[in-house]
C-alpha cells in the first residue's frame, strides 16, 4: 500500500536518469569555470590598472549574484521546467564571459557583464541541477549531489592552464571571446537532455527505507523551513566554509607566486589541483557523509582546514604549497557536496530545490567576504585569520546534533527543528 505511492521506473528510466546525470556534470564543468578567476586576477589588475581588491571584487560579484540567482533559481525550475532554465543559464554566462571583452578599461562594465550577468548564468545552471538530479536519484541522496557539483569544482583543472595558456597568446580580451562562446555551446547543447523526474520517482529494484515508506518525514515549505532555527545553522556553516575556500581560491596563482618564486604559468597548477580537488571532494564527502552523518563530515572539514591555513604561511616550496592547496579544495567542494543533502534530511526532498536555492545565499556571504578578506590583508596574515575562522566554525556541526538529533528529524520528521 505504502510502496504503491511511489512510481517504479522502467529500464528507459534507468538508463535516462544517468545520461541527465552526465548531462548535468558537463554543464557543471563549463559552470565551474568561475574558480578559474585567479588566473586572470593579474592581468586585470594590469589591463584595467586597478588594485588588487578592486580587481577581485569582480570574483565576489560572481558568487554574490550567482547566490542570490539560486534563490528563486529554484523556484523557476519547479515553474518552466529544468530544460528552459539551464538553457537561459547557458545563454547568460556565455554572454556575460563573452562581452567582458568588451570591458576594457572599464572596471564597471567588467563588473556588470562578467560579474553580474554571468552570475545570474552560473547561478540558473547551477540549482537546476541539484534540484534535478535530488528527484531522479532518491537512492544515492548524498553522492548524486556530489556528483551534481563535481563538475563545478572541477571546471577550474580545464580552464586555468587553458585561460593562462590563451591570455599569454592572443591577450585577455580574446581569451574572454573563446570561452565565453565555449561555455555558451556546451552549456545550451547538454541542457537539452534535460527533464524532471515523474511525481514520487523510485528507481526499479528499489525499496525505500522504512522511515521513508511510512512518510514520518515531513516536507517542508520554504516559508516553514525559514522558521526553524536549524535552517539558519546550516547557513552559516556553508557560509563558513565558502568563506575559506573563496579565499584562497581567489587568489592561488598570485599567493603561489610570491611565497614560492615561481612563475605565472607554474602557478597556473595550483589552481588546476584546487579544482581537482575541489570536484573530488564534492563526491568524497557527500559519500561519506552518508556513512558518517552530515554534522561529523562538516565538523571534520571545519578541523582539516584551521590546520592547514595555519600552515600555509609557513610553506616556500610550490611542491609542498600543492599539499594544503588540495586539502583546501577537498573541503571547499565538500561544504557544496554534503549541504545540498543535509538540507534535504532536515527538510525534506520535495521543496530541496527552493529551499537549497535560498540557503546559497550562503555563498554568496562567503563569496564576498574570503576574497575580500585575503585581498586586502597581507597574505599571512589574513591566512592566520582564516584558520581562527575554522576554529570556532567547530561548534556549529556540534549545534547541529544538540538541537535536534538527526534520528528524530529523520525518523520522527514531525520532531521540533525550530
Amino acid at each position: 500500500m505504502v510502496l504503491s505511492a511511489f512510481t517504479i521506473s522502467s529500464r528507459s528510466d534507468r538508463w535516462t536518469r544517468w545520461v541527465i546525470a552526465i548531462a548535468a556534470l558537463l554543464m557543471q564543468l563549463a559552470l565551474g569555470s568561475i574558480y578559474a578567476w585567479s588566473v586572470f586576477l593579474r592581468p586585470v589588475m594590469l589591463q584595467y590598472h586597478s588594485s588588487e581588491p578592486a580587481a577581485n571584487l569582480t570574483f565576489s560579484l560572481v558568487q554574490l549574484v550567482l547566490g542570490i540567482t539560486a534563490g528563486f533559481g529554484g523556484y523557476l525550475n519547479s515553474r518552466f521546467g529544468p530544460r528552459l532554465i539551464a538553457t537561459v543559464g547557458g545563454i547568460l554566462y556565455g554572454l556575460g564571459v563573452l562581452l567582458a571583452a568588451l570591458a576594457a578599461p572599464h572596471l564597471l562594465i567588467l563588473y556588470l557583464t562578467y560579474g553580474i550577468l554571468g552570475g545570474i548564468g552560473i547561478g540558473l545552471g547551477y540549482i537546476v541541477a541539484l534540484a534535478m538530479l535530488l528527484k531522479w536519484f532518491p537512492d544515492h541522496r548524498g553522492f548524486i549531489t556530489g556528483l551534481a557539483v563535481a563538475g563545478f569544482g572541477g571546471g577550474a583543472l580545464i580552464t586555468g592552464p587553458l585561460a593562462a595558456s590563451l591570455i599569454k597568446w592572443v591577450g585577455l580580451g580574446h581569451t574572454f571571446v573563446w570561452l565565453g562562446l565555449g561555455y555558451l555551446v556546451v552549456i545550451v547543447v547538454v541542457a537539452q537532455c534535460f527533464r524532471t523526474a515523474p511525481e514520487g520517482y523510485a528507481p526499479a529494484g528499489w525499496t525505500p527505507p522504512t522511515r521513508q515508506q511510512s512518510g514520518p518525514l515531513r516536507e517542508y515549505t520554504l516559508t516553514e523551513a525559514l522558521r526553524r532555527r536549524r535552517w539558519y545553522v546550516l547557513w552559516l556553516m556553508l557560509a563558513l566554509n565558502v568563506t575559506a575556500g573563496a579565499a584562497l581560491i581567489s587568489v592561488a596563482s598570485p599567493l603561489a607566486q610570491q611565497f614560492t618564486n615561481v612563475g605565472v604559468l607554474t602557478a597556473a597548477l595550483i589552481v588546476s589541483v584546487i579544482a581537482l580537488f575541489n570536484a573530488a571532494g564534492r563526491l568524497f564527502w557527500g559519500w561519506l557523509s552518508d556513512g558518517i552523518g552530515r554534522p561529523s563530515a562538516f565538523l571534520s572539514m571545519f578541523v582539516l582546514q584551521m590546520i592547514v591555513f595555519a600552515l600555509i604561511p609557513s610553506i616556500t616550496s610550490f611542491a609542498l604549497l600543492l599539499v594544503p592547496a588540495a586539502i583546501v579544495g577537498l573541503c571547499a567542494g565538500g561544504g557544496f557536496g554534503t549541504m545540498p543533502a543535509f538540507a534535504a534530511d532536515v527538510f525534506g526532498s520535495k521543496h530541496a530545490g527552493t529551499i537549497y536555492g535560498v540557503m546559497l545565499t550562503a555563498w554568496s556571504a562567503g563569496g564576498i567576504v574570503g576574497p575580500l578578506l585575503i585581498a586586502s590583508l597581507p597574505y599571512k596574515t589574513a591566512l592566520y585569520i582564516i584558520a581562527l575562522i575554522m576554529l570556532l566554525s567547530t561548534v556549529l556541526p556540534l549545534l547541529t546534533r544538540s538541537l535536534v538529533p538527526m534520528r528524530s528529524v529523520v525518523e520522527m520528521g514531525e520532531a521540533t527543528v525550530s
